[in-house]
């Protein structure tokens, strides 16, 4: 059986299942889902807890001898595997071979990474989905946040007056568990009273979790507060120059691919030119807005100086490559440069 991680706590009340797999990036929400297995096993009886950590020196072995041994004290028992990979590699048989003869007394909790499509049709997993359960755990895409964090607020009894959702949803910039903890914090201070947006923001930290490719699709979008705030707080981690240049630049020249595409009347290449980012649909509707060519020469231009063959501030002319395909400003030929 193949679930999502919000119809997992159906699914255990109805009984458990033999074994679980979850696998995701997402902290918060695999940890819950994990957590969710964990309380349900207590509840049926399973009361002893034996942990493997999954790497690629763990010697199978000791599973397969686990799994054939009585308890100690003729107790229920989970095995939880945590395998961050994703890849159990020589132990790949074994697990199939568990989820299609599960032993008696066991329930098995194996814990991974994101699974590629390749590993995700795998024996060992079609094998799992048959007898057991896969939970497969998303990220919370940025425009369904707010309505997550307000799913989350009603649980807490707490009441956000409108907006707020959506300001805190700009300050975790994608941080679930952040999230979660200003949920939980402003749930303290609240007493029974409305958080309006002036409460939240001076309770709430910046708790942002950035990363190159959200400036890019925020500035190929058209989103300048979001991307210049992604791009300060870039800064502030201490990302390197050329890693944000890389990302600005792909995705200008998946935006040259698709106009020109439109202008010719031909599908893009899907990852040509130096992989080329796919335009988000926000993007696509700027195309003919936005100065493609200047901004590439801008961008040449921001590159020669981040390695020193030109003269100018790296930060500076990033900046402005940045404001401009993002629409917050009109760029010159002197973007970036400073005096000597």
């Amino acid at each position: 059986m193949r679930l999502e991680a919000h119809q997992l706590p159906a699914a255990l009340a109805r009984g458990l299942a033999p074994i679980y797999l979850i696998s995701g990036d997402e902290p918060l929400t695999a940890g819950e889902a994990a957590d969710a297995v964990r309380g349900a096993a207590r509840k049926a009886g399973f009361t002893e807890r034996i942990v493997f950590a999954v790497d690629r020196s763990f010697a199978w072995d000791e599973l397969r001898q686990a799994t054939r041994e009585m308890s100690l004290f003729a107790e229920r028992r989970l095995f939880e595997l945590r395998m961050p990979s994703g890849k159990p590699d020589k132990g790949a048989a074994l697990l199939a071979e568990i989820a299609s003869a599960p032993p008696p007394d066991v329930v098995c909790l194996l814990i991974t990474g994101k699974l590629d499509a390749k590993t995700g049709d795998s024996p060992w997993v079609r094998a799992i989905e048959r007898t057991g359960v896969w939970v497969r755990v998303w990220p919370v895409e940025r425009a369904a946040l707010p309505a997550w964090l307000e799913s989350r607020a009603r649980a807490l009894e707490l009441r956000l007056a409108p907006g707020v959702a959506q300001s805190i949803a700009d300050r975790v910039e994608g941080n679930l568990l952040a999230a979660k903890q200003e949920l939980d914090m402003l749930a303290l201070l609240a007493n029974g009273a409305a958080i309006d947006a002036d409460l939240a923001m001076r309770a709430i930290g910046d708790s942002a979790r950035y990363d190159v490719l959200q400036l890019g699709e925020a500035a190929a979008g058209g989103d300048a507060p979001r991307a210049l705030r992604v791009l300060t707080g870039l800064r502030n981690e201490g990302a390197e120059p050329a890693l944000i240049l890389w990302a600005l630049l792909r995705e200008l020249r998946g935006m040259y691919q698709a106009r020109e595409a439109q202008r010719l009347g031909s599908r893009p290449a899907p990852s040509a030119w130096n992989l080329a980012a796919r335009p988000s649909q926000s993007a696509l509707g700027r195309l003919r807005k936005v100065p493609l060519e200047r901004l590439l020469v801008q961008a040449a231009r921001a590159d020669r100086i981040i390695k020193g063959l030109a003269v100018g501030d790296s930060w500076s002319a990033i900046t402005a490559l940045a404001a401009e395909l993002a629409g917050a400003l009109q760029g010159t030929q002197d973007s970036g440069r400073v005096s000597v």
